[in-house]
């Protein structure tokens, strides 16, 4: 269709010059046409106008007609050959089954004359044969216009060389890159793959993704998952790491408060084995609770107040109570309960407290320990302790 009518345009501008030597100094002539009972009176320009938008209007409807009957043709062939097939359709099968590492020579050849992809083409399929040196030399003669598809293979080289740092300083570089023009209709793509190869980095390196400078990269199941990453891998972690999820969770506090409950109580978990954020530990902890009540995470909150070095009771019965009133039937906040009367001296009001819930484990486990002695009391917490839910207290 472009070619078409860069064709007429082309033959349009030529005859207007021819037209316009011509009747220089005779003027645009005179056109007279009588059939049956039709007359026409004009020139030679505007019937050469009439008689080239006819031809063009004729040529559109039979290449649209031609063009229909070969596609509906193509719907009745029997294909035996996958190279029988029109190069946009075998295109299309190869992005359809994500074949094109099955047909690299193919592949290949379709993009060969195209300056703006072969190199980007080139290397997408060395890298998927992982010739990793080879296709990072195809990128580096890739055209400048196709700068930004180069950088994201690039990035997605260092990544599978676990050459994270380097892959951190090329993510950073792109996120803060003004898109090409010529991108501009698929940024939503581009952006979803910047994002996907964020989450690639923070997974395969979650403390190194901590150096990033700017936030918000990761999708929230990414995010999640970085965030377990960062709570299984924690005993590894540097004074440069600690320092930098401190200031991490100081930065996206509000915005934090604001995600999904999961995702918060992971980051309260991280908080738990920070004692510098003892405080913001605290705050998150009691958000979560007045949003819901989740036995782990009041676990935390409790077990934070009891190692306090001088624990306020007083304090920590009140809230105790708001939840008790807010969040009926709970058999953990009697256990809590007794725990602080137990602490301020009041055993008549504690020994109250377990004809409570006679079926809960964890009042069975005070109306026992009640009974015995230090000693016996030592044995009881060794085979409490072998519990994965077991958490211990400051008692």
């Amino acid at each position: 269709m472009r070619a078409l009518l860069q064709t007429y345009a082309v033959v349009a501008l030529c005859l207007l010059a021819l037209l316009s030597v011509l009747s220089y100094g005779y003027g645009a002539g005179y056109v007279y046409i009588y059939w049956r009972d039709w007359q026409l009176q004009t020139n030679v320009w505007i019937l050469l106008l009439l008689i080239g938008v006819l031809t063009l209007f004729v040529q559109l409807i039979w290449m649209s007609v031609r063009r229909y009957l070969h596609r509906e043709q193509r719907k009745l062939e029997t294909v035996f050959n996958f190279s029988h097939l029109h190069p946009y359709e075998q295109l299309g099968v190869i992005w359809l089954l994500e074949a094109a590492k099955d047909q690299q020579s193919f592949v290949n050849q379709v993009f060969d004359k195209s300056g703006l992809l072969k190199g980007i083409v080139e290397a997408k399929l060395l890298f998927q044969n992982e010739q990793y040196d080879q296709s990072l030399n195809a990128l580096n003669q890739t055209s400048p216009m196709a700068f930004e598809l180069a950088e994201l293979q690039r990035i997605e080289l260092f990544l599978a060389k676990g050459e994270t740092e380097q892959a951190l300083t090329h993510l950073e570089f792109l996120q803060q890159h003004q898109l090409s023009p010529w991108l501009k209709q698929i940024e939503h793509a581009y952006q979803q793959r910047i994002t996907v190869l964020w989450g690639q980095l923070a997974l395969q390196q979650p403390w190194v993704y901590l150096r990033s400078m700017k936030y918000g990269h990761l999708d929230p199941q990414s995010r999640d998952i970085w965030l377990q990453q960062l709570l299984t891998q924690f005993d590894q972690a540097s004074l440069d790491d600690l320092q930098a999820i401190q200031q991490r969770y100081q930065d996206l506090e509000q915005e934090i408060k604001t995600r999904p409950y999961t995702s918060k109580a992971l980051w309260l978990k991280l908080l738990a084995r920070l004692p510098e954020m003892s405080l913001q530990h605290e705050m998150l902890a009691l958000h979560l609770l007045d949003e819901q009540f989740d036995r782990d995470v009041f676990y935390l909150w409790f077990q934070q107040q009891l190692l306090k070095q001088n624990p306020d009771y007083q304090d920590i019965e009140k809230k105790i109570e708001k939840f008790e009133q807010h969040y009926l039937s709970m058999p953990i906040l009697t256990f809590a309960k007794w725990h602080v009367y137990m602490a301020t001296g009041r055993k008549i009001e504690a020994d109250g407290l377990l004809q409570l819930y006679p079926d809960d484990v964890l009042m069975s486990y005070l109306r026992v320990k009640s009974q015995l002695n230090e000693s016996q009391i030592q044995q009881l917490n060794l085979v409490f302790e072998n519990d994965a839910n077991f958490l211990k207290f400051k008692i």
